[in-house]
């Protein structure tokens, strides 16, 4: 089906041109008439915070809980203070000129012994929205910078925060440079510039189109600019990996100046089985994020997941229509001049087998050691939301929430809400203030506001603030004790509250997501185990690769935890403040790391279980396979370390943390695991790595990865001819 589906991409290479073409023009158009992603905190059912946010909702009609706000930080200058006339005219002017926008639903004033300081110098003020943050208005924004521009005009410091201020979505030099990193690996894979930027050009308008899809389709699904990031990275690293091995096993097939149609059937029907089947347990785990119950996440792994299908209909469609219109100027110097020999062996791959399987135990247990150290500091993981606090000083709201914490202390900038229901207490306002009371006894609280109760006065409201930063982990022990020592509070006062605000929210999504983490680790090995039985016929090559896959995995967390948590070589990535890793990133990382991990155990496995089934030993085919395959998948590794990497020093901390975590992870897989450890550990099981009992071959269902069926070889073609083929690789 692949071959017939690459012939007629080929044969009718304008038609699917021109298809492309239009897609990439419709994405464009519903993007440009869209409103974009939105810029909204995740949010998860069931869990107390959330169901506190709802039960304000349901008491407090009037509060608009999903609202946007923002936070203006004032601060005198030196030797004054906000009380002073003149100061306290450009305070008031600065909060006037907000109050008469449609948008605003109130403007708090800084208040004496609330919102301003004990020594009076520095005050915040609150700006309430009527309608979130996706639906505030450019002219809304502008209002408020203006406004926050004017006081500074004035003499005053002032700086802004909240979530009525617009994500920043600027790429940088550095994330660029990754695609020149892999236009110049291309160039030296394939020695051909035209060949080196076919895959380029076409992951760039599948990433486009997968992109923009996003982008238009973010505001009705509440999808974040993340969302929309993590598209177009994870789209554009495989976009180019996946063009790649079609292009080169295009020029791999090429047996003739005029072979360019049947070349493309047999190369869509080998390499392009192999990018369709790893593509689609990159979509299968990214996807199955779904199950974790975090709507936002769930958010990401469609978003991803989409983009990936996008990039393995490219290049199974784009790309051989495009290698039609040059079918020979794409191949090897060396094939234009008439020599279709490709070469039989691999200067460097050669030497290095003969390294590992010299001693395979020494190396397996030399890889192993190297990944589990790089691993420790995961035993210190950390989940939280890392806020304004992770960001560059050069932003407003980093600058914003370093005055009030120096003003007020690290508290005032995660206060946490107490929604108090009072419906069966005899006297409401004396059980709220027992409440009251309960809390601000309670080491760890420095103050708790007064109450605020609805109009029917069986519900109150209180906001606590903490002595400590809303990303400390005693921030975290304080939640858990207030919550503990509620029950014998209820049962005395007839009352109930539960515990919100933004900073409890991020502990509930850490400890949500944190159980999580292992049943969905669970589901993904077990998946990886199962998919690779089938393709490989064996029981031991999964059970290596779900191994190597962990630790991968766990030695990139190490390497998040290391610079993000605790601050390891952070200034080279732009890290100003250590806090906690993004709640969602583990559970991020593993359903993208084990698409990837896959990816590189079928290219090169593959290879080897061609070899074997042809006739070669154990040992002889780890090496056949390795010398033709691993060129590919070296040149694939590095694209994805560029791509990747270059993300590193993105605006947004979640991509940067993913940029970071992805790079290591696909060094640690290809290099390590699947070029090292996966040939010595196929090297000690010997004939025993491709055992598989009969009762289970005879109930897996097949796969051809390798494309067997399209093989027109007689039966007595020479041994070296029949061996000749790779499910991605080049000769």
């Amino acid at each position: 089906m692949l071959s017939r589906l690459g012939r007629f991409s080929y044969r009718r290479r304008w038609l699917v041109v021109v298809a492309w073409l239009l897609a990439l023009g419709g994405a464009v158009t519903f993007a440009v008439t869209s409103q974009g992603p939105v810029n909204t905190r995740a949010t998860i059912p069931g869990i107390e915070s959330q169901e506190a946010f709802d039960l304000i909702e349901e008491r407090f009609p009037d509060a608009a809980t999903d609202g946007a706000s923002a936070t203006i930080v004032f601060v005198a200058p030196a030797g004054e203070d906000l009380a002073s006339a003149e100061n306290a005219q450009v305070v008031d002017e600065t909060l006037a000129s907000l109050a008469d926008n449609p948008q605003v639903l109130r403007v708090t004033p800084p208040s004496p012994g609330g919102s301003t300081s004990a020594d009076g110098t520095t005050g915040f003020a609150s700006v309430s929205y009527e309608v979130p943050s996706s639906e505030v208005t450019e002219a809304s924004r502008t209002a408020l910078a203006d406004a926050v521009e004017e006081a500074r005009d004035a003499g005053l410091t002032a700086e802004m925060s909240g979530s009525a201020l617009k994500t920043s979505t600027q790429m940088s030099v550095m994330e660029l440079a990754g695609v020149g990193i892999a236009a110049v690996v291309l160039v030296m894979t394939f020695g051909s510039l035209l060949a080196a930027g076919l895959p380029l050009l076409t992951a760039l308008i599948g990433v486009a189109i997968s992109f923009l899809g996003v982008w238009a389709v973010a505001g009705p699904l509440g999808m974040t600019i993340t969302t929309g990031m993590l598209a177009l990275m994870l789209g554009l690293a495989v976009g180019i990996d996946y063009a790649m091995f079609v292009v080169s096993r295009f020029r791999e097939e090429r047996h003739g100046p005029d072979d360019g149609f049947e070349a493309t059937g047999r190369a869509v029907g080998t390499a392009g089985s192999a990018v369709a089947f790893a593509g689609a347990t990159v979509v299968i785990a990214l996807a199955g994020l779904s199950v974790v119950g975090i709507p936002s996440l769930m958010k990401m792994g469609l978003a991803a997941a989409g983009a990936v299908v996008i990039a393995v209909l490219v290049a199974l469609t784009l790309v051989p229509a495009l290698l039609a219109f040059a079918p020979n100027r794409v191949l090897s110097r060396a094939q234009r001049r008439g020599d279709f020999q490709l070469p039989s062996r691999r200067p460097v791959a050669r030497p290095w087998m003969r390294t590992v399987l010299r001693r395979p135990l020494l190396i397996t247990l030399a890889g192993v050691s190297l990944l589990a150290a790089v691993a420790v500091p995961a035993l210190s993981l950390q989940l939280g939301t890392p806020g304004d606090a992770s960001l560059p000083v050069t932003e407003t709201q980093r600058r914003a929430y370093d005055l009030r914490a120096e003003a007020f202390g690290p508290g005032f900038n995660g206060p946490l809400t107490v929604v108090v229901d009072a419906r069966d207490a005899a006297d409401p306002e004396a059980a709220v203030a027992k409440v009251a009371d309960s809390i601000s006894s309670t080491g760890g609280i420095v103050s708790v506001s007064q109450a605020s109760f609805n109009e029917r006065g069986d519900t109150a409201i209180l906001s606590a603030v903490p002595s400590t930063s809303p990303t400390d982990e005693r921030t975290e022990d304080l939640v858990d004790e207030l919550r503990a020592a509620r029950p014998d509070l209820e049962a005395t006062e007839d009352v109930t509250y539960e515990i919100t605000g933004t900073t409890a929210l991020d502990i509930d999504m850490a400890q949500k997501t944190q159980s999580a983490l292992v049943p969905y680790v669970a589901i993904v090995i077990g998946l990886a185990v199962l998919l690779l039985m089938i393709v490989f016929r064996s029981v031991w090559i999964p059970v290596t690769a779900a191994l190597g896959f962990l630790l991968s995995l766990f030695a990139a967390l190490g390497v998040i935890v290391a610079v993000f948590q605790w601050g390891w070589a952070a200034d080279l990535l732009g890290v100003e403040q250590t806090g906690p890793v993004m709640s969602l990133m583990p559970i991020l990382l593993v359903g993208i790391v084990f698409g990837l991990a896959m990816d590189y155990q079928v290219f090169l496995v593959s290879r080897m279980r061609e070899a074997h089934v042809h006739g070669r030993p154990a040992r002889e085919a780890i090496v056949t396979g390795f010398e033709r395959s691993s060129k590919v998948v070296v040149a694939a590794a590095v694209i994805m370390i560029a791509v990747f990497g270059g993300f590193a020093t993105a605006h947004e901390p979640l991509i940067k943390m993913v940029g970071l975590g992805l790079a290591c992870a696909v060094f640690f897989d290809a290099f390590v695991v699947r070029l090292t450890l996966v040939p010595a550990i196929l090297q000690l099981l010997g004939e025993r790595a491709w055992w598989l009992p009969r009762w289970l071959d005879r109930v897996l269902p097949r796969v051809d990865v390798e494309g067997e069926s399209l093989q027109e070889e007689p039966a007595d073609a020479p041994h070296e001819q029949r061996d000749l083929t790779d499910a991605a690789g080049t000769r």
